[in-house]
């Protein structure tokens, strides 16, 4: 294990240490075109993106929709959330 770590090693791995994601979940409530939109208007996917998104959602029970930093995530999770999707922050 290597102890001597550069400037810029050392903040690549706190930067990659304080990324989280927000995780979509399934449900039995929302629509596959209602989840799209959403994914669309509020975590700014394409429609692609949005689309496989939904799709990983729906069959694998969750997807990573968004990455960053909490400050960053926490509106955008809010905003999920309020329009009756199920997410959270890890």
């Amino acid at each position: 294990m290597r102890m001597n770590w550069t400037q810029e090693e050392h903040e690549v791995a706190t930067a990659e240490d304080l990324q989280q994601e927000i995780v979509l979940f399934n449900d039995d409530v929302n629509s596959f075109d209602w989840v799209i939109q959403c994914l669309m208007d509020i975590c700014e996917h394409d429609s692609l993106q949005a689309e496989q998104c939904t799709f990983l959602v729906h069959y694998k029970g969750k997807c990573s929709v968004k990455k960053g930093d909490f400050d960053t995530l926490k509106p955008i999770c809010t905003g999920l959330l309020d329009r009756g999707l199920s997410a959270e922050i890890h």
